[in-house]
């Protein structure tokens, strides 16, 4: 009853989400936990409210400064006492900060995995009896992890040098091995482990061959022209070049990356947050505890590294609960260059083998034939029934018997001497007399010319797909020549059999989905107009006070508003998200809007 009377006087909201409670209560009966959950579910609820009920302080670990900031920005606006230590903030404000939650003036303190380790931290907090320590993105301590942070595996350290305190552990991804290794660094397996479902259903997935991905961007964005969304891209140059071309296009788009001086990437950042239509291209360097809730679509325009990295991206979208799109647009050189990542990855043999498997489960998934969402589900051990929301329901992949032409790529391959790559084999079948060709006399061997009827794209998907089935392999160390395997060469010999996805060109097309606002929203014409104010009055605010919009009220809330129009402050208070902090702040001023 405790915790429901803090989720509803403190935050505002009436009720849990699913799983929300069941994990509290864990926390409450001092059970260490590990929470797998999807983007949106509510993870931080999950320790904020424990760490509000019990009598001693709670320190949560959070890999970002900016993420620290902007949740603390939040536990403040619903009048909670926390606050956060890192490298931004002087030297004598962070130790205001340790002292304030030394002395019980503060209930939450927010620290990284490398300060709270550090040998002068856990000495200052060396007599300070501590409730819980909650692990954010608890992925990032495991080996297994898509992720891993040698900063984060100190945190193993924790339960025995605070055997009595709760140890939380939370995270949006993370399969059946990282679960385990997570578990056992974080407790010596002594945790519950709490999976909610993966599946998000309100997101539609298609993943296309890259062909030309300027032409496949725009057709995918033509019916988003005042949506906010997320497209990754492989490299910084990427990012510039692409968000050039779209504002080129009359797209608003701003580039972020890890080469940007940090007041660039602060205030790009910001501007997406509290912006409508604004869309960010970024790497994988954004991302990572972004809290908007209306972003309507994410494209790849390039292979991610992992399902893991992908699931974790695309989940950035939608997550107010309104449909949102997702587009992945890959090609060989992609995975070429993803198998030469992994290889320049340190020495440690195991890893690299482990990140070759993700990529080919990545790979695999790329190229199913089979409903998507039940294919990325299953790699996290979730079965779905057809989602009826992605381009193989919609357009449901033909299987052609493709063992003639495996035959024709494997010998050109196996006649050549399996040291070249891509583009070579297909110059050899497409009879290419290029110089390469010429000088090592390929033009003379049996296959030269052998699928001179089908063009250069097609060999391309096909020798993905030979790939995707393991009858190929790209060889790294040799410069990322073609090899056969044992069940390539098994097609070779007419032993086995090799059916394909068959490859049809198209250019991206976006699922069937509202393109009206209102509609989505399910809100009429005269509620879309006082959503419109209100979401003009949030951004004002969140200006004059520097603070994401978000933090004031987020989305759902100004919906409802919008939707109820309530008249008083004791009607605004029943709206979920205004609890009594943000009623006393912000509450007349939202009344004005609503009724005037």
């Amino acid at each position: 009853m405790q915790a429901l009377q803090i989720l509803n006087d403190v935050f505002g909201y009436n009720s849990f989400r699913s799983g929300q409670e069941e994990i509290i209560n864990s926390i409450l009966d001092k059970k260490n936990i590990l929470a797998v959950m999807p983007t949106g579910a509510g993870k931080s609820l999950c320790y904020q409210i424990p760490a509000l009920i019990f009598s001693r302080g709670t320190i949560v670990v959070s890999p970002l400064v900016a993420l620290m900031d902007d949740q603390i920005l939040a536990l403040k606006e619903n009048g909670i006492a926390a606050d956060r230590i890192h490298s931004h903030r002087s030297e004598e404000l962070n130790k205001e900060t340790l002292n304030n939650f030394k002395t019980g003036k503060i209930k939450i303190l927010y620290l990284s995995p490398e300060n709270l380790m550090s040998e002068k931290t856990l000495n200052e907090l060396n007599n300070i009896d501590i409730a819980m320590f909650a692990i954010d993105e608890a992925h990032c301590i495991s080996k297994w992890g898509v992720s891993f942070r040698p900063q984060y595996e100190e945190l193993s350290r924790l339960s025995k040098i605070y055997p009595d305190s709760v140890i939380a552990g939370f995270t949006a991804t993370a399969d059946k091995d990282t679960r385990e290794d997570i578990i056992h660094k974080l407790s010596n397996y002594n945790s519950k482990i709490f999976v909610q479902g993966f599946d998000r259903p309100n997101l539609s997935l298609a993943v296309e061959q890259k062909d030309d991905w300027k032409k496949q961007i725009l057709i995918f964005l033509e019916n988003k022209i005042n949506e906010s969304g997320i497209i990754y891209c492989l490299s910084r140059k990427q990012t510039e070049d692409v968000s050039e071309f779209l504002n080129k296009n009359n797209y608003k788009s701003i580039p972020y990356h890890a080469g940007q001086e940090s007041n660039i990437r602060k205030n790009n950042q910001e501007i997406f947050m509290n912006e409508n239509g604004i869309i960010m291209v970024a790497t994988i360097a954004f991302g990572m505890g972004i809290d908007k809730s209306n972003i309507r679509f994410v494209a790849h325009l390039s292979l991610p590294s992992s399902i893991e990295s992908y699931y974790q991206e695309i989940g950035r979208a939608g997550r107010d609960g309104n449909p949102a799109e997702t587009l992945l647009l890959y090609g060989l050189n992609d995975l070429f260059q993803r198998r030469r990542f992994i290889e320049s990855d340190g020495d440690d043999y195991q890893h690299k083998l482990r990140e070759n498997k993700r990529l080919d489960s990545l790979l695999a998934y790329c190229e199913t034939p089979i409903c998507r969402k039940k294919a990325l589900l299953s790699y996290f051990d979730e079965h779905v029934e057809d989602c009826h929301n992605c381009d193989n329901c919609f357009n449901p992949p033909k299987m052609v018997d493709g063992t003639k032409l495996a035959q024709m790529v494997l010998s050109a391959i196996y006649r050549s001497g399996q040291i070249f790559g891509t583009v070579h084999i297909i110059n050899i079948l497409l009879g290419n007399k290029t110089d390469k060709i010429i000088e090592k006399k390929h033009d003379k061997i049996k296959t030269f010319g052998i699928g001179n009827n089908y063009k250069k794209d097609f060999w391309q998907g096909f020798i993905r797909q030979l790939i995707s089935s393991g009858h190929l392999i790209i060889n790294i160390k040799k410069f990322g020549c073609l090899q056969i395997t044992k069940s390539g060469l098994e097609i070779l010999k007419d032993d086995k059999y090799f059916n394909y996805k068959e490859i049809v060109f198209k250019a991206a097309k976006t699922t069937k989905k509202n393109k009206n606002t209102k509609k989505v929203l399910n809100i009429d014409n005269n509620d879309l107009e006082i959503l419109t104010s209100l979401k003009e009055l949030r951004l004002n605010i969140a200006r004059e006070k520097s603070i994401p919009a978000f933090v004031i009220f987020p989305d759902s809330s100004l919906i409802e508003m919008a939707k109820i129009k309530p008249q008083n402050l004791q009607e605004m208070i029943k709206i979920n998200g205004v609890g009594p902090s943000k009623l006393k702040k912000y509450g007349t001023s939202f009344l004005e809007v609503i009724n005037k």
